[in-house]
């Protein structure tokens, strides 16, 4: 029995019953954090209403703010069915993507770290209905999380209502997983988290909610979303070498330790062949402290290579899922799953001096990178935790291939069609080309070391060339710029489908 407490016993109804308590117009806080722990019958019950709803000439939708992104039971079921009127604070969806981009749905992209603390500010308004998905309840009422924690603890706090889904498919033994800090508070109460090591507990396993704020439970029996991993192809594994070709030198100049310092790596294929590729490197007794936990991350920790993972969430492929859950009392010793607003925490990055390594759409010569809008305009997923991570890490690694869309799309550009990490908080650049440590040197010294090391050698003649007309003609000799040119190669793309002449 997953509900051991009897008084909550008796608020067990169905998803459509609990779905009614959920009104046109309410800003619901849910559950999820890339994929896992989301709630997965309530939003499917809500879109169906919301459908009945609009058949009948009535208006339904809601604002919806989770921990990132979720999955298709719920923001694709709910973008579908019209029924988010405003979306917050990552998405990955592609029902969701296309709405956005039409404008259909409002959505504010933002730093991962800062949308708990904004919500309890009272900037975004009352939260009306917490929907959270949870592993168990205990007999005295403590909520034990499921597969991700992200701001679980900020929605049950804030929300006038709470829904519960208790899924009898998340492992029973992620109890004691989690440690759900009780300390935050906004200035002036604000003090330092008291977090120095990334294998630390400061907390507790468990969440607390007001009983009298639950107004429904909804058992389930349901898996994540659980996408799998492409295979690890050649390009890949040259970014992967790269990077690990630099990590070596940096420990043999003295600028890291032999086990390195605490990894943070962004979610994506690129990232697992990272993670896979430190099995075989030379480093031991490693920890990490991000956002989730990939495949990789699950290999290192077997390989005994990572000693402890901290993050908010799994992010696992099926064959991953089933091979984490069916020996979670293991993973439990080696894995510690914390809040949002703690494990992206730049107070926490910057103490523990985190190497940050995140992928990119496209970076320009002078190290500024987009990680978010295609040409510009079209948005992708979103920035995610990769700002909390990049300004206040030890060092701020940025990593893709050099092309995209079988060579029409260079990622390196003459300037950047949008900036989520301005040039200053952008530290290595990578490639299946090379790697560009841009560090101590300026924006002319940058674009030269970018262009050779990174770019494709398709792109390279034509940014030469950009580069030097520039330092000729540019208005400012600092950081040379064409304007009438800078961002010509992503409209030419816009009008051809290829940046190449």
């Amino acid at each position: 029995m997953r509900i051991k407490n009897n008084a909550l016993r008796s608020k067990i109804m169905s998803a459509q019953d609990a779905a009614r308590l959920i009104a046109n117009g309410d800003t619901v806080g849910m559950s999820g954090f890339t994929g896992s722990g989301y709630p997965k019958a309530v939003p499917q019950a809500l879109a169906e209403r919301a459908g009945a709803e609009h058949a009948a000439g009535r208006d339904f939708k809601i604002d919806l703010l989770t921990g990132a992104s979720t999955g298709p039971e719920l923001d694709g079921m709910l973008a579908k069915a019209k029924a988010i009127g405003r979306r917050m604070p990552f998405n990955t969806d592609p029902i969701a993507r296309n709405a956005i981009n039409a404008g259909e749905i409002d959505y504010l992209d933002m730093h991962l770290s800062q949308l708990a603390p904004i919500a309890w500010q009272g900037i975004l308004g009352k939260m009306d209905v917490a929907v959270i998905e949870v592993s168990a309840i205990h007999e005295n009422g403590n909520l034990v999380p499921s597969s991700s924690l992200g701001n679980n603890k900020a929605w049950l706090e804030l929300a006038d209502k709470v829904i519960l889904e208790v899924n009898s498919w998340q492992s029973v033994d992620l109890d004691g997983m989690h440690d759900v800090y009780y300390g935050m508070a906004l200035p002036p109460y604000r003090v330092p988290i008291p977090l120095v090591r990334a294998d630390q507990r400061i907390g507790q396993p468990h969440m607390r909610v007001d009983p009298a704020k639950i107004v429904a439970i909804v058992e389930t029996d349901a898996p994540d979303r659980n996408a799998p991993f492409s295979p690890t192809d050649d390009t890949a594994r040259a970014i992967a070498g790269n990077l690990l070709d630099f990590l070596g030198h940096e420990v043999k100049m003295g600028r890291l330790p032999a086990s390195l310092l605490p990894l943070q790596s962004g979610v994506g294929n690129i990232a697992n062949a990272v993670l896979t590729g430190l099995i075989d490197g030379p480093f031991h007794d490693m920890m990490a402290y991000t956002e989730v936990i990939q495949d990789g991350m699950v290999d290192l920790l077997d390989s005994g290579r990572l000693r402890m993972a901290s993050a908010t969430a799994f992010s696992l492929s099926p064959q991953g899922a089933e091979r984490v859950n069916a020996d979670m009392a293991r993973y439990r010793e080696m894995m510690i799953l914390r809040q949002q607003d703690i494990s992206n925490n730049p107070e926490v990055v910057r103490r523990l001096g985190c190497i940050a390594m995140n992928g990119m759409i496209e970076a320009d010569i002078f190290g500024a990178v987009n990680s978010t809008r295609v040409m510009g305009s079209r948005m992708q997923n979103g920035i995610g935790g990769s700002g909390d991570f990049a300004r206040n890490s030890y060092v701020s690694i940025f990593m893709s291939p050099s092309t995209a869309k079988n060579g029409a799309i260079s990622a390196i550009v003459p300037r950047v069609a949008h900036v989520d990490h301005i040039e200053q908080d952008v530290q290595v650049l990578v490639t299946e080309r090379g790697l560009a440590d841009l560090r101590g040197l300026t924006p002319r010294q940058r674009a030269r070391v970018v262009i050779e090391n990174c770019a494709h050698p398709d792109y390279q003649p034509m940014l030469r060339d950009y580069l030097a007309r520039a330092e000729a003609t540019s208005f400012g000799g600092y950081s040379p710029m064409i304007a009438s040119e800078a961002l010509s190669w992503h409209q030419r793309f816009i009008e051809t489908g290829s940046m190449l002449p």
